[in-house]
């Protein structure tokens, strides 16, 4: 999927050279290193949001990406429900499909009991789960996530992990950048950008 990839920022040193990555249907591939060393500008090379300064990625069957941020945002005054209804919706669904499907994900979640509940009184940890839901509501090809457990509870970020593993088994690419060992424990294969520094 990708070439010889090389990042920097102009007139700084590379974030990351020379890097090949093979992503295929069914992993989950861990993004690793220290803060700084470019792991979420992979990702939006990867995503096609940016291009690199160096190598080629080619995004053969990938027609819908889905990025979940380490800080997610939502609309203040929509409720859970409503954002993780949205991309249904907006792939034409009927309202009462939409929602019955995002209540089952929520459900994955545990946030069920949450789904009038505006996102503005959502804590850090359950905006963080509500985008994961919205993810699996969405059914991208590839899922781009952001260190999903920095803010979650061991019990929970168990959950998560548990809940990629079954996006990739369902024939997505998921790719995660990730300080947490559990995370890096659940990941198919990992690659540590320290050596393409």
């Amino acid at each position: 999927m990708a070439t010889g990839l090389g990042h920097r920022f102009p007139g700084t040193s590379w974030l990351f050279s020379g890097l090949d990555l093979d992503l295929r249907p069914g992993e989950v591939t861990g993004l690793c290193g220290p803060s700084g060393c470019g792991k979420s500008t992979l990702m939006s090379v990867l995503a096609g949001w940016s291009p690199p300064v160096e190598g080629t990625v080619r995004s053969e069957g990938v027609r819908r990406t889905g990025w979940i941020f380490q800080n997610p945002h939502g609309v203040p005054g929509r409720t859970a429900l409503d954002h993780v209804a949205l991309p249904l919706l907006a792939r034409g669904h009927a309202r009462g499909d939409a929602q019955e499907r995002a209540l089952a994900a929520m459900a994955d979640f545990h946030l069920g009991g949450l789904a009038s509940r505006p996102y503005r009184e959502l804590s850090g940890g359950e905006a963080q789960r509500l985008m994961l839901a919205r993810a699996l509501c969405s059914a991208p090809d590839l899922l781009l996530v952001d260190e999903p457990t920095a803010q979650l509870d061991l019990r929970t970020a168990r959950s998560v992990n548990a809940s990629l593993g079954r996006v990739a088994a369902e024939g997505a690419i998921v790719v995660v950048a990730t300080h947490d060992p559990g995370t890096r424990r659940a990941c198919t294969r990992i690659v540590d950008l320290e050596e393409y520094a």
